[in-house]
């Protein structure tokens, strides 16, 4: 069985939900300490579906939903994301016997 990563495990899952205008904004900064930054500090997928409505994805790990969760509540740029429109949601991924579950946060 292949490992999968939880942005991949995401990306499957939003394109399954009707999302196929799908990219992961998320990057690897490879100089200095080697990074990753997310788009506006907190989205690692960004989506748009047939009807132009927009998914901002911040995935993780089960464990890490409540962090991430209070990582958006005081990013400098959420009031301006909300205010867009978007949809905003923490994907927490974990195994239960053997298969990848998730639990969905919508803090949109």
């Amino acid at each position: 069985m292949s490992k999968t990563s939880p942005t991949q495990r995401s990306l499957k899952l939003i394109r399954t939900n009707g999302y196929q205008t799908v990219q992961i904004v998320e990057v690897w900064i490879p100089f200095g300490n080697g990074v990753r930054r997310d788009l506006f500090n907190f989205i690692d997928i960004l989506a748009i579906n047939d009807d132009g409505k927009v998914l901002a994805v911040q995935t993780t790990s089960y464990s890490n939903i409540s962090a991430r969760c209070k990582k958006i509540a005081d990013n400098e740029h959420i009031a301006r994301v909300r205010a867009a429109g978007w949809k905003i949601e923490v994907h927490g991924w974990h195994k239960k016997k053997n298969k990848w579950e998730v639990r969905i946060v919508d803090v949109s």
